[in-house]
């Protein structure tokens, strides 16, 4: 099974923008452009999603992952993800968990197994 977690526990390899990338699909791009927008009630064009997941290097990332308080806190302490930082859950996590609960799920469970 392919997976790439991000910091915050979602899973790129699920996530539209990283999808409609790797298929080079125009049509998923649109339609995550149109999701997301109402979603979290910002404008997102079809040209914006793009993305080659939070943990690559060198790669494309989707303009809020440039910006994102958790990945950058994740890269500064040189992490996997949030489950492996001693402060896990912090409230950098909270909104994220409300919105997306299965990213609490997943990181929940990596932290289990350390």
């Amino acid at each position: 099974m392919n997976e790439m977690i991000a910091f915050c526990g979602i899973d790129c390899y699920e996530c539209g923008a990283l999808i409609a990338t790797r298929e080079n699909d125009d049509v998923k791009r649109k339609e995550v452009a149109e999701i997301w927008s109402k979603e979290f009630n910002a404008d997102i064009q079809t040209k914006d999603i793009n993305c080659d997941g939070c943990l690559s290097e060198g790669g494309v990332l989707f303009r809020h992952c440039t910006v994102c308080e958790i990945r950058i806190c994740g890269k500064g302490k040189a992490i996997a993800n949030c489950a492996y930082c001693a402060e896990y859950a912090c409230d950098k996590l909270d909104e994220l968990f409300s919105m997306v609960p299965d990213a609490k799920t997943r990181l929940d469970k990596i932290r289990a197994e350390l």
